[in-house]
């Protein structure tokens, strides 16, 4: 079967600011491939250190302040056993040292979260791909909570292909797998050619890897998704494509040339040519059209002669006579 589809990147990752302040430079060249951890721009980091000098000032202060709790502790520990102080000052020092034993443990996520926003300022790409145009400009102001998009990053090989197929062609399909008709590899088995918009073939064969369990109640389709490989970045996001799927091998049928099947409103059809020589115009039912020709499921049987050329000289109900080879009609011909 032959169906479109669209090519979708592989992964896509959308780089956002995590911290405010103004951008300083923009460190890629815009639609260049990008590695992962590569930095692409740099926000201006003095606000985040001085944060995070703030914050081991703060660690430095509740660890002293934790260290003279702890020696009160130790002190009031020999006292209240030769009853020097009492059982409920040595309770109040315990308390004080757990406080301060608490602070240290904040001061220190502050500083981490400190630390963890200067990291920040520096934004590197999350995958390796392809990094679109920048969206921002130096000397912009991007902001965490607004989460600002600053680029866009696109992997690119391999590549996915969505389409979609109708909910009457998968009954058709699975009715034909039931009936021994089609014989259906495992998916990810079942191949996947392209047919690009100029109708030339996509040098690199795919593979399907994905069908949804579910039918759109808005289209009657269900989605399928191919992955194929696009080692030159021939392939593009959004690009139009025919995804021709290698569904099966279709057992006992019958492959006519396009020309010898008529094709209208009501139906396609057939000439063949009675045991009398007598022509008869006969109903067929069509599969896919390929490579110029007609897949028939049904309507002849093997081993029936069906008229190929000459076909507007002949009629149905009347006799007509195979051309010879030395007639000067071409084999399969036939004529009045």
């Amino acid at each position: 079967m032959e169906i479109p589809g669209r090519v979708q990147a592989f992964r896509s990752a959308e780089v956002r600011a995590r911290v405010n302040g103004i951008v300083q430079k923009r460190l890629y060249d815009e639609g260049s491939d990008v590695r992962e951890g590569q930095d692409l721009f740099l926000i201006d980091p003095r606000e985040m250190r001085a944060a995070v000098s703030a914050a081991e000032a703060t660690l430095a202060r509740a660890q002293a302040t934790a260290a003279n709790a702890e020696q009160d502790v130790k002190r009031y520990k020999g006292l209240v056993q030769d009853r020097a102080v009492s059982e409920q000052e040595y309770d109040a020092a315990v308390a004080r040292l757990r406080t301060a034993q608490a602070d240290v443990s904040q001061a220190r996520a502050q500083l981490e979260s400190a630390r963890l926003n200067l990291a920040y300022t520096t934004v590197t790409a999350p995958i390796s791909g392809r990094a679109g145009r920048a969206r921002v400009t130096e000397g912009a102001l991007v902001s965490a909570s607004g989460a600002t998009l600053l680029t866009t990053i696109e992997q690119l090989d391999p590549v996915y292909v969505n389409f979609s197929q109708s909910s009457s062609e998968l009954l058709q399909v699975r009715q034909e797998i039931a009936q021994g008709q089609l014989r259906v590899p495992e998916l990810r088995r079942v191949g996947v050619t392209l047919l690009l918009e100029n109708g030339k073939p996509y040098a690199h064969a795919g593979h399907l890897d994905f069908l949804d369990l579910s039918i759109d109640q808005v289209t009657g389709t269900v989605a399928l998704r191919a992955q194929v490989p696009n080692p030159d970045s021939a392939l593009l996001p959004g690009q139009f494509v025919r995804a021709r799927i290698e569904a099966g091998e279709r057992m006992n049928v019958i492959v006519l040339p396009q020309r010898a099947v008529q094709v209208t409103a009501r139906g396609a059809s057939v000439l063949v040519l009675g045991p009398d020589n007598n022509v008869a115009s006969r109903e067929v039912t069509l599969g896919e059209l390929r490579e110029g020709s007609w897949i028939i499921l049904g309507g002849i049987q093997p081993g029936e002669r069906v008229i190929v050329d000459g076909i507007q000289k002949v009629q149905p109900g009347r006799p007509a006579r195979v051309a010879g080879t030395g007639g000067g009609a071409p084999p399969g011909s036939a004529s009045q």
